[in-house]
């Protein structure tokens, strides 16, 4: 998840001389398939090297509070509903922890806090929600620094008191995924993290064993002849130790915080079609995620231990090495009935050399193929600082068009949660500075409730609800048994139909609720039978 993967295309290998460019999956004046009621629409916010944020290492607390604030409010008004922000980037983190130190890419020193009475993570999460927007923890797991100068580590960083959980490759320092000890620590981290703090989600990047360094073998041979016993390659069984770590911690998650999902976003190649005819996608790229950083996406998919997969698709739809449009269709083929989120190359907008990125129409072109597929579900994108600066008016397009209606978050059903119950509706009252408002109580104290969905038809009756344009509010709920509601836009003289439900964690939805139709009069609304 990163610019450098702009370097990838350097070993990319392509067979054939005569590539011909496949055809574009649709005109770029087409009109867009209509805007999904239910679509994922989130953010990646990295932290590592102050990427995205926060700006600089040691700024004030007021400024990263500000900062952030920035950032939510960014996205909420470009109509994102997800933020998946880098909490843990190196081994450290953006939060208090008992068992990590303080992030350097906070206060400039590792194990040194922002502040001693402030937790940012607390804050990042609280002013997400507040915008209906979901907070998904975004650790990687598996890098312990950015360099292996370890004297700069923090005492309390687990290098410090076990080093033999780590090793060097590539001019970095890792925890090495042979170790049982690793696994544990790692999934105690999560642990901490979903037990302490009100998390949507925890999501891992593409980084399991690290992308192969030119001329460099990883340091394991060792640890394959005490560990490895049983396995015929050295591949499979670094493959069966990140397998074990995914399968621990999915597991963990589902028996402390089953509300909470669990997605991976992984180099967006499972297996090119040379090396696995029957399973692997019709492309070309140099590096894949199966053999090379010996991660079994699609095994995990299988499995059940993943909520969601995004992989990172930063390539052009035709592009002949790997295409867009082909990949997408293969994680959707491959998804084993789980969510696919595409993962988008907003950081190429504008600055990469292929014409594909240099006119603005890449991204919605993208955007409404997502849309034409039954099996994709949404998008991220990378990175922050890309729609921040808005290429070609990227975020403007998403604002205006692509993003315009709200959208709740797709369904994850097979979760089994707690069904929620239709509020009741209070009757609807003038509001004195223009506007009317309703109160809705949860019945029953309805804790499995997360979210209110408000309803709104401009007609006595209610219309369409798979339409998003009739979809007032989405409200996060924090605990409150009773909520007010507040229309602000309406006329003299039309009539408005109200309707609400609720969601659980997994983003099912009640009943509906009895709805309450009005008139606007000049004093009073009336009645609408």
């Amino acid at each position: 998840m990163r610019k450098s993967i702009l370097g990838l295309f350097l070993i990319f290998t392509c067979v054939a001389i005569n590539c011909q460019v496949i055809a574009q999956a649709s005109n770029p004046q087409s009109p867009s398939p209509p805007s999904p009621k239910r679509e994922f629409r989130g953010a990646w916010v990295a932290t590592v090297a102050n990427i995205d944020f926060p700006s600089v290492k040691g700024l004030s607390k007021e400024r990263f509070m500000a900062e952030w604030t920035e950032t939510v409010n960014l996205l909420q008004e470009a109509g994102f509903n997800a933020v998946l922000a880098q909490v843990r980037p190196a081994g450290d983190a953006f939060y208090f922890s008992k068992i990590s130190p303080w992030s350097t890419y906070l206060s400039g020193k590792q194990g040194k806090p922002l502040d001693m009475d402030f937790d940012p993570m607390a804050y990042m999460i609280e002013e997400a929600h507040k915008r209906n927007i979901e907070f998904h923890a975004w650790l990687n797991p598996y890098r312990a620094s950015m360099d292996t100068n370890t004297v700069t580590l923090s005492d309390m960083h687990p290098y410090k008191h076990h080093p033999e959980w780590f090793m060097r490759y590539g001019g970095k320092l890792y925890f090495n995924p042979a170790v049982p000890e690793v696994r544990n620590y790692i999934t105690e981290v999560i642990t901490e993290i979903v037990m302490d703090y009100d998390v949507d989600g925890v999501h891992f990047d593409d980084y399991f064993y690290p992308y192969p360094a030119q001329g460099e073998l990883l340091p394991d041979a060792a640890d394959f002849a005490k560990y490895g016993l049983g396995f015929a390659s050295i591949e499979d069984w670094r493959r069966h130790n990140v397998d074990m770590f995914i399968g621990q911690v999915s597991g963990m998650i589902r028996l402390n915080a089953p509300e909470v999902k669990f997605g991976v976003s992984p180099f967006g190649v499972w297996r090119n079609v040379s090396k696995d005819p029957k399973l692997g996608s019709a492309s070309r790229a140099g590096i894949n995620t199966y053999d090379d950083l010996y991660a079994d996406v699609r095994g995990w998919l299988q499995k059940g231990w993943l909520d969601y997969v995004a992989p990172q698709l930063y390539w052009h739809i035709g592009f002949p090495v790997a295409d867009y449009e082909v990949l997408l269709k293969w994680w959707e083929d491959n998804s084993f009935g789980r969510n696919v989120y595409a993962g988008h190359a907003a950081y190429k907008v504008g600055v990469n050399q292929e014409p594909a990125w240099n006119n603005g129409l890449e991204i919605p072109k993208q955007i409404r193929l997502n849309r034409s597929l039954a099996g994709i579900d949404g998008s991220i994108f990378y990175n922050f600082t890309s729609l921040r600066k808005s290429p070609f008016g990227l975020t403007d397009s998403l604002r205006n068009n692509y993003y315009h209606l709200p959208a709740l978050m797709p369904e994850l059903a097979y979760k089994k949660l707690p069904q929620t119950l239709a509020p009741s509706v209070a009757k609807p009252r003038l509001i004195k500075k223009g506007g009317l408002r309703f109160t809705c109580d949860l019945k029953n104290k309805d804790k499995a409730a997360k979210t209110l969905v408000v309803y709104r038809f401009e007609d006595r009756v209610p219309g369409d609800y798979n339409n998003p344009a009739n979809i007032l509010q989405v409200i996060r709920l924090n605990g409150e048994q009773k909520i007010e509601v507040i229309d602000e836009d309406i006329a003299l003289g039309k009539t408005y139909t109200y309707t609400v439900s609720t969601m659980n964690a997994a983003h099912t939805e009640s009943m509906l609720s009895v709805r309450r139709a009005v008139k606007v009069g000049k004093r009073r609304l009336k009645r609408v039978k």
